[in-house]
């Protein structure tokens, strides 16, 4: 609202601007004028110089209002996070290489709420090279063959998802490391307490797409918070395959409002998912993905009482 405010009484400032600019230059051409025409010209002058005095003294207000409204944003944001995931182990999976801008922006948001940084942050080689993955587990032992072969993406991809999150033992991690992962980015044995998904590269089709299916619902299905993400330019296809995988989505997180939608869907806190259709929710500015809008109901952390 403000930036739409700001920019309109500019114009305005500069509008009148012209028109004194103009009347100033007729009025340098006009020698030859009758007295009633000068003097309706000067008239007209005085006139457009004031409203131009008043357009610069709203633009000046509201660039004061900007600047109070900035701050009033700033340390309610901060306010509003503190210590909401306060304790809590926060995984974040890049599927595709890894958007440092939007690496800025989970972690910020992981910091601002006392997460500190991620538990793990590794990055998916999209798309997978469904051979060579099948020709590693098949020549293992019987535990990995079970999961050789494109009919049985799906089925890995959920067991991928399910390590991913638990951590502790992760053999198909482990045995598919160098083929899947671009980028390490952290140990996996420490379970996470909630996961974050972020989608780098285009829609998957065919054999990736069936398996990126399985790693969302292996994710999904162990209980924890799981959200994924996109930025606010984005084309909202990332948004709609983690909505078809039945994660909550955000798809504004390079913003303020979208940083503390993630937070408030990490935090695991009832009240935040219980107007959402099965308390999976969609926050952000995009239509039609962002079903629950922009923000959810924000309640008060918790604050410890004594006794």
């Amino acid at each position: 609202m403000f930036d739409l405010r700001y920019h309109v009484a500019s114009l305005a400032a500069v509008f009148f601007a012209l028109v004194i600019g103009i009347l100033v230059g007729v009025a340098l051409a006009s020698h030859g004028l009758r007295n009633t025409e000068r003097d309706r010209l000067e008239r007209d002058l005085r006139i457009a110089e004031s409203r131009g005095d008043d357009a610069q003294a709203r633009l000046d207000a509201l660039k004061d209002s900007g600047a109070l409204d900035s701050t009033f944003v700033d340390k309610t944001y901060k306010l509003v996070m503190a210590d909401r995931l306060k304790g809590r182990k926060v995984a974040v999976l890049f599927v595709g290489s890894i958007d440092t801008s939007i690496r800025r922006e989970i972690t910020g948001a992981l910091s601002d709420a006392g997460a500190g940084d991620p538990l793990r942050m590794p990055a998916l080689t999209v798309p997978i090279k469904t051979d060579d993955v099948t020709r590693n587990l098949s020549k293992r032992s019987p535990f990995f063959v079970a999961y050789a072969g494109e009919d049985k993406l799906e089925k890995l991809g959920h067991a991928l998802g399910q390590e991913f999150v638990a951590g502790a033992e992760t053999p198909l991690w482990n045995a598919l490391e160098n083929l899947l992962v671009e980028q390490r980015g952290g140990p996996l044995k420490r379970p996470a307490d909630a996961v974050v998904v972020v989608r780098t590269v285009p829609a998957q089709t065919g054999p990736t797409a069936v398996f990126l299916k399985g790693l969302y619902s292996g994710m999904r299905d162990l209980g924890v918070p799981a959200v994924g993400v996109e930025l606010t330019l984005g084309d909202g296809s990332a948004t709609e395959a983690f909505k078809k995988a039945r994660l909550s989505t955000v798809d504004d997180i390079d913003t303020p409002a979208g940083e503390l939608a993630l937070v408030l869907l990490l935090s695991g806190d009832p009240s935040v998912t219980a107007h959402c259709d099965q308390h999976l929710c969609n926050f952000g500015t995009k239509t039609p993905t962002a079903d629950d809008g922009p923000l959810p109901s924000v309640v008060p952390a918790p604050t410890a009482t004594g006794g």
